[in-house]
């Protein structure tokens, strides 16, 4: 047998090994996926038993609903009236307060001895002495 022969020979069988060997992983992979969607098979049916009772509900909401529908341009319009009726009106501008007559008494001058004008003097004459 010449070289060629037997690297011809090595050759092959390296690569059905190889074949083997991604051919096991995939399998391994498709069997893990087949368990995953079996559950979730099982999970489906669960589901859909349990929404059974429901079916006929929600077949009488949506005729509830379709009623509603149609009576919610009369019910818009309605709301249009009432609101109309019910809009707020801000009450006419008053006009501003009148001063008070005369001039506030300010007892600051008493207890502090404040004079604006800077007459600190005459004010102190007239301020009676504070007890301590």
């Amino acid at each position: 047998m010449s070289t060629l022969v037997v690297l011809s020979v090595v050759d092959i069988a390296l690569l059905i090994a190889g074949l083997a060997f991604y051919l096991f992983l995939v399998g391994g992979q498709l069997t893990r996926i087949a368990g995953n969607l079996e559950e979730c098979a099982d999970i489906v049916w669960e589901i859909e038993k349990n929404a059974e009772p429901i079916v006929e509900g929600v077949a009488r909401i949506n005729r509830v609903g379709g009623v509603v529908a149609g009576a919610l341009p009369l019910l818009y319009g309605m709301a249009e009236g009432i609101v109309t009726g019910a809009t707020y009106q801000s009450p006419p501008e008053r006009p501003p307060a009148a001063p008070a007559s005369g001039t506030r008494r300010s007892r600051l001058h008493e207890m502090v001895g404040y004079v604006p004008d800077g007459n600190a003097a005459a004010a102190r004459a007239d301020q009676a002495p504070v007890p301590s």
